[in-house]
Formats: C-alpha cells, sequence, structure tokens
C-alpha cells in the first residue's frame, strides 16, 4: 500500500517524470526486441498467426472501449468515460505483450500485393506505425493525470488538451493498423518476411488463400 501511494504521489507532484519514464520503458521494450536484445522463446509459426488475429481482435475493442470513451465524457459521464479509456489502455498492453512476442520469438509478414494497392498499403502501415510511437507519450500522460487526479482536479491540468491529441493520435493508428490486417491476412494474402520464407510456406500456405 505504501508503493501504491508513493507512486500516486510521484504521478501527482511529478506526471511528466513519470510520464517520460514509462514511456521510455515501452519504447526500450520495443526497440530491443527488434534489436535481439530482449530474449522471447521461441514460438510455432501456427501460434504466430493465433496471435495476429487475437492482437486485430484487441485492437478492435480497443478501438471500440475510445469511441465509447468519447461519447461518454461528450455526455458528461465520468466514470463511464474513465472505465472506457483505461480498459483502452488495458488492450493495449495486452497487444503490446503479444506484438512483442509475435515478433520476438516468430516471424513478420508481407503483403502479396503489387501496384498502388502495395504503395497505399505501405503508407497506410508507416502512418499506423508512426502514430504508435508518437502516441506512446501522449497516451501515458493523459492516462498518468486520470489516475492521480480526481474529476474536479483534472480540469486544472491539461488532461483534456493531452486526451484530445492521444485519443486522434491513438485512434487512427489502431484503425489504420485493423486496414491493414485485413488487407494482409483476408484480402491479398502474405509471405513470411525473411530467409525461413519457403519453409513456412509449405507450413502456412491454406493461410495464405483466405
Amino acid at each position: 500500500m505504501a508503493v501504491a501511494d508513493r507512486l500516486q504521489s510521484q504521478a501527482r507532484t511529478a506526471p511528466r517524470r513519470v510520464t517520460a519514464v514509462l514511456s521510455l520503458v515501452g519504447y526500450a521494450l520495443v526497440f530491443g526486441t527488434f534489436g535481439g536484445v530482449v530474449p522471447f522463446p521461441t514460438i510455432s509459426n501456427e501460434t504466430v498467426i493465433v496471435l495476429s488475429d487475437a492482437i486485430a481482435v484487441v485492437n478492435t475493442v480497443a478501438l471500440v472501449s475510445i469511441l465509447a470513451g468519447i461519447y461518454f465524457i461528450r455526455t458528461d459521464q465520468v466514470r463511464k468515460h474513465r472505465a472506457a479509456m483505461l480498459t483502452a489502455f488495458a488492450l493495449i498492453i495486452l497487444f503490446l505483450g503479444m506484438y512483442l512476442l509475435k515478433v520476438g520469438g516468430g516471424f513478420e509478414k508481407s503483403i502479396l500485393v503489387e501496384g498502388a494497392v502495395y504503395y497505399a498499403y505501405l503508407l497506410m502501415l508507416a502512418i499506423h506505425i508512426l502514430l504508435s510511437a508518437v502516441s506512446v507519450p501522449v497516451v501515458v500522460h493523459a492516462v498518468v493525470l486520470g489516475l492521480s487526479h480526481s474529476p474536479s482536479e483534472l480540469r486544472q491540468t491539461a488532461h483534456a488538451t493531452v486526451g484530445r491529441i492521444a485519443v486522434a493520435a491513438w485512434g487512427l493508428s489502431l484503425f489504420l493498423g485493423i486496414v491493414t490486417y485485413v488487407m494482409l491476412n483476408h484480402i491479398y494474402g502474405w509471405v513470411p518476411r525473411g530467409g525461413e520464407a519457403a519453409f513456412l510456406l509449405a507450413v502456412v500456405g491454406p493461410k495464405l488463400r483466405r
């Protein structure tokens, strides 16, 4: 209990510092995973496919939670707004864990399409990734403020302004992530990225035709 009280006190008195620390931890996990520094157990190809589908479901529910949170705050339902946004944040933490496991222990996919659609896909994917990275500190800051202040106290903070930026960046990132998932997995198909593609094609071939 003393530790929780100390953390809440830090969040109240130095929310930017707490935001910076938490954001750096998140960035370190992502870059460490892509750089091979953070160890992950090797997972099966089937597990990678299941995780891809599960991530899309989690992101969809997170987006719905964000939209619900927007509605609740606009109709002055503060408690429901708080619950919706914390649900979305918890789902994003879940997404991060599944995504890092998929990347660190499995493989990534390349879309099977050419021409204008391919470049449109890449553009949406790039915006999705950029917004995902940019939204981390603003989302964390909004959550830190929301958890460490009462509703009346929040009116004296930057929570509303930061929250609007977080919702815009976070929501668009989730939407584009869902669109690119559908294109990759259910419209055009994919191949595993990397030197083991030939072997994996034999394992996941039926999935490519979905």
